[in-house]
């Protein structure tokens, strides 16, 4: 599958701006799309001001588009009367839009959240039980079920990324696991948008770390190898002795897990 036109939502997000300036000219035409400021248009990029929310408005901006990298939405835990517009009906809305304007692949970015609440204790694989540890991963959860439907129903292939912490370096005991690099993202993107044909897949979006949790068979078949490794940066950050609380210390998901968390901590 040759796939040279690809349309970026969330562009102006950090994931968004990180895929900019690596997949920058590797493509016949690189479509941005956000609400936000995103500047002057660069040789071979077109820039978009538009809504997710606005189903027209999508339909126009995925018209000629081989594969959309869907990174618009609410990127962390808010208030559902953010979340659902953002997030649930925004989703939808591109995963329609790409069916009737014949887009063949959406890459699409889904979270660790999406299975937050596993015990940390346990390593997770993409067949594990969705276990959502908040309102933000339980739309995420809705995003990889609607990849699953428009795989299945109209054939488009989809990958659904469950992005770690990117960051330009791990900040806590925790990232030392789910920490993605800059540079790692870049070339899982690269390989979701090129590899050869699939149809639907589940993908850690995860650097090579050592203290790594996280596993899954999507990544050999897309041949993403990611070169950067947390361990780089545990000494720095051991030394520190921070203590995490007891609830997030606990479940794969950390700090949004200890998120109005009024459970049992034996759950």
């Amino acid at each position: 599958m040759t796939l040279n036109r690809v349309l970026i939502t969330g562009a102006a997000g950090r994931i968004g701006r990180t895929l900019r300036a690596g997949l920058g000219k590797r493509y016949r035409l690189l479509r941005l799309l956000d609400l936000a400021p995103l500047g002057a248009a660069a040789a071979g990029e077109e820039v978009v001001h538009a809504d997710i929310g606005d189903l027209a408005a999508m339909e126009a901006a995925l018209e000629g588009i081989d594969c959309v990298v869907h990174l618009a939405g609410v990127p962390e835990e808010d208030v559902w009367e953010k979340i659902l517009p953002a997030n649930i009906v925004g989703t939808y809305n591109v995963f329609e839009a790409a069916r009737r304007r014949g887009t063949r692949r959406i890459v699409f970015a889904s979270t660790n959240h999406v299975v937050g609440f596993h015990p940390r204790d346990r390593r997770l694989d993409e067949i594990v039980m969705p276990r959502p540890d908040t309102r933000y991963g339980a739309s995420k959860a809705f995003g990889e079920a609607l990849g699953r439907l428009y795989a299945d129903k109209h054939g488009i292939s989809v990958a659904c990324l469950r992005i770690g912490s990117l960051q330009v370096k791990p900040q806590d005991e925790r990232q030392l696991a789910t920490w993605i690099s800059p540079r790692d993202t870049v070339e899982l993107v690269r390989c979701c948008i090129e590899a050869p044909d699939y149809h639907f897949l589940i993908v850690y979006g995860v650097s090579n770390n050592r203290d790594r949790r996280w596993f899954d068979r999507a990544s050999r078949l897309l041949g993403y190898a990611p070169q950067d490794d947390a361990e780089a940066f545990a000494a720095e950050i051991r030394a520190r002795g921070e203590k995490p609380d007891a609830i997030a210390a606990r479940f794969h998901g950390g700090p949004y897990c200890a998120m109005e968390f009024s459970g049992r901590s034996e759950d």
